[in-house]
C-alpha cells in the first residue's frame, strides 16, 4: 500500500477541509434505509474510512419492514421489485438466489396492480353482489386505455385541457364516465355498476400513488415515472434480505441505531458556545475541530463532518425542515419540499383459520354502488373503512397460511393507524361479510398491520409527483448545499438521497438505491486524487 500527505497549503480550492486537513473526509449518512446503506457501501468500498450512520430507530431498513410470523414473512413496508433489466435491486436478490422460492403468483409482467396475477379478482359491492366478470373485463380494458392516455401528457408534451385541472382523477374520472355513459350497449344498471367501478379503481391507484386521492396527482407530470422492463418479484424470504446484503460490507462499529438527529448545522453556522461545548465533550485532534458541518443529536452530542447525506423521507422534511437545518433551507429548496406529496398507503394483514373464499379467488374488490356519482373519495373519519379498496389473497396458502391483505391509503390510513387492533378486525370483518353476503365470516385470529404515516420518522410512505409539482422540483431537492454557482465556501456539506430524490424512479427501492449511489459518486469524483494518493 502506498500513502501520501496533502500538506495543509497544497490546494487554495474551497474544497472540503477534509482535503486540507492530511485526512480523509468525515462523512455522516442520517438514515440507515435502502438509500443510507447504499450510499455508505458505495463509499467504503471507494476507499472512505470515515463513514458514519445515525439511524433514529432501532432498526436498519428504513421503509423496508419485514415481519416473521410463524413460517411467514409479511412485508409492512416495500413489498415488490419492480422490474428486472437493469434493476440493481433485482440483481442483488437474483445474485444471492432470493427469487428462487418465487412463484408464478409472486411474479407477474406489465403494468403490475396491487394484487398478484395468480387466479381471480372479484369485484363485489356493497349489496353483496358479485360484478360478472364480463362486465369487469370490459371496464378494465377502457381504464387502461384511459390510463395510458394519462402517460402521453409528460411524454407526448401534450398540453393539459383546464377542465381536467391537471388532476389525474379529475381527468380519468372524466373522459371513463364520458364514455361509459355514452355506450349503447349497456343498460342503465351496468352503467351504473362501470360507474362506481371507476371509484374503487381510483382508490386502487392512490394506494400505487400513495395520493390521498388521484385528484392531487399531476396529470402534466405521471408519465415522467419510468417502469424498468421485466417482470416484477416478491422476495419469499423478505425484502428485509436485500437491507441485510447491502449492510454485509459495512462494518457494525460505522451504524449507530436510536440515534436520532434534532439538528444538522452547515456552512459552518454552529454558534461558538456549542462549538467549544463540542470541543470539549469530544476527544477529536484539534485539526478535526472547526468543521462546516455539525449534526446536533437528540442526545445531545455534536458530530462533526464535512459532508452529511440526508437520506430522511419527504414526509420528514415536510414536517421537520425548518428546524432541522441552520441555517434554513434556501427557498428554491423549501418550495420543491412543499410542492412535491407524500401521504401514506397502509396494509392490513388478516389471518383466518379457514378460507371463506374460493380457490379461484385471488383478491376482493370493494365497489360501493353509492359512490357512482361521487366526486371526492374523502370520508367522515367514522367512515374510514370506505377507502379500503380491496383485500388480496396471499399465494401459496403453505407459504402464508390463510392470509387477507388489505389496503388503504391517505388521510383515512391516518385514522386507521389510530384505531386499536381490535376495532380494525372487527370492521373489517364486517366489510366482508357484506361485500360476499356471507354473514358467518368469522373474525380473523390475528391482525397485522403498518402505520407510516404517524410514524414520525417517516410520516408517510413514498412521493408523488403533486398538482403544481414537476420532475424540476425532485431535482431541486436533489441539489446538495450550497449552491456550488453562489457561494465560495466548501461544496456538498449537505447532499440529499432517497427515493423522492430520483426523478424517473420516485416512490421504489431501486430508486432509493440508485438515490444513494449517485450521492455516494459525487464525493467519489470530488475527492478521486485523494483516494487514488491512498491505494
Amino acid at each position: 500500500m502506498q500513502s501520501c500527505e496533502i500538506s495543509a497549503d497544497s490546494t487554495d480550492d474551497p474544497l472540503s477541509s477534509g482535503l486540507r486537513r492530511k485526512r480523509q473526509p468525515r462523512i455522516v449518512v442520517i438514515g440507515a434505509g435502502l438509500a443510507g446503506l447504499s450510499a455508505a457501501k458505495a463509499l467504503l468500498e471507494s476507499g472512505f474510512t470515515d463513514v458514519t450512520i445515525l439511524e433514529a430507530t432501532d432498526r436498519i431498513g428504513g421503509r423496508v419492514q419485514s415481519v416473521k410470523l410463524g413460517h411467514a414473512t409479511f412485508e409492512l413496508g416495500a413489498t415488490w421489485i419492480h422490474g428486472s433489466h437493469g434493476n440493481p435491486v433485482y440483481h442483488l436478490a437474483e445474485d444471492n438466489g432470493l427469487l428462487e422460492e418465487t412463484t408464478d403468483g409472486e411474479r407477474s409482467v406489465g403494468r403490475i396492480s396491487l394484487y398478484s396475477k395468480n387466479g381471480v379478482a372479484y369485484h363485489l359491492t356493497n349489496n353483496g353482489q358479485r360484478i360478472p366478470k364480463d362486465v369487469v373485463e370490459e371496464f378494465s380494458d377502457l381504464y387502461n386505455e384511459v390510463y395510458n392516455l394519462t402517460q402521453e401528457f409528460f411524454q407526448r408534451g401534450k398540453p393539459v385541457n383546464a377542465e381536467s385541472q391537471n388532476s389525474v382523477g379529475v381527468f380519468t374520472r372524466d373522459v371513463v364516465r364520458k364514455r361509459v355513459k355514452a355506450d349503447p350497449d349497456d343498460t342503465e344498471a351496468i352503467k351504473r355498476l362501470k360507474l362506481a367501478m371507476i371509484q374503487q379503481y381510483l382508490k386502487v391507484e392512490s394506494c400505487e400513488s400513495s395520493s390521498h386521492s388521484m385528484d392531487e396527482v399531476s396529470l402534466s407530470e405521471f408519465g415522467e415515472w419510468t417502469e424498468i422492463p421485466g417482470a416484477h418479484h416478491i422476495i419469499p424470504c423478505g425484502f428485509i434480505k436485500i437491507v441485510e446484503i447491502l449492510a454485509r460490507s459495512i462494518p457494525e462499529s460505522v451504524i449507530q441505531l436510536r440515534k436520532p438527529v434534532k439538528c444538522i448545522h452547515w456552512n459552518q453556522s454552529v454558534s461558538k458556545e456549542i462549538e467549544r461545548v463540542a470541543d470539549h465533550n469530544s476527544d477529536l485532534p484539534e485539526e478535526d475541530k472547526g468543521s462546516d458541518v455539525f449534526i446536533e443529536c437528540e442526545d445531545c452530542e455534536f458530530i462533526p463532518a464535512d459532508h452529511v447525506i440526508v437520506t430522511v423521507s419527504l414526509g420528514v422534511l415536510k414536517k421537520r425542515h425548518e428546524s432541522l437545518f441552520h441555517p434554513r433551507l434556501p427557498e428554491e429548496k423549501v418550495m420543491a419540499i412543499e410542492k412535491l406529496g407524500i401521504n401514506t398507503t397502509d396494509k392490513i394483514f388478516l389471518e383466518f383459520e379457514e378460507p371463506f373464499w374460493s380457490s379461484e379467488c385471488n383478491s376482493i374488490q370493494f365497489v360501493w354502488e353509492d359512490e357512482a356519482e361521487s366526486e371526492s373519495l374523502t370520508y367522515p373519519e367514522e367512515l374510514w373503512y370506505k377507502k379500503i379498496c380491496s383485500f388480496d389473497v396471499l399465494y401459496p396458502p403453505e407459504r402464508y397460511g390463510h392470509v387477507l391483505s388489505g389496503w388503504i391509503c391517505g388521510e383515512e390510513a391516518l385514522i386507521m393507524e389510530k384505531c386499536d387492533d381490535e376495532t380494525v378486525a372487527e370492521t373489517c370483518t364486517e366489510m366482508l361479510r357484506k361485500f360476499t353476503g356471507n354473514p358467518n365470516i368469522p373474525k380473523p385470529r390475528r391482525i397485522l398491520r403498518s402505520s407510516w404515516g404517524s410514524n414520525p420518522n417517516f410520516r408517510g410512505s413514498y412521493s408523488y409527483t403533486q398538482v403544481g409539482s414537476s420532475g424540476a422540483d425532485v431535482e431541486k431537492l436533489a441539489k446538495p448545499l450550497p449552491y456550488a454557482e453562489s457561494s465560495k465556501t466548501a461544496p456538498m456539506q449537505v447532499m440529499f438521497s432517497g427515493e423522492a430524490t430520483h426523478r424517473k424512479y420516485y416512490s421504489t427501492t431501486h430508486g432509493a438505491v440508485l438515490s444513494g449511489q449517485r450521492e455516494a459518486a459525487r464525493l467519489i469524483e470530488m475527492y478521486q486524487d485523494l483516494l487514488q494518493c491512498r491505494s
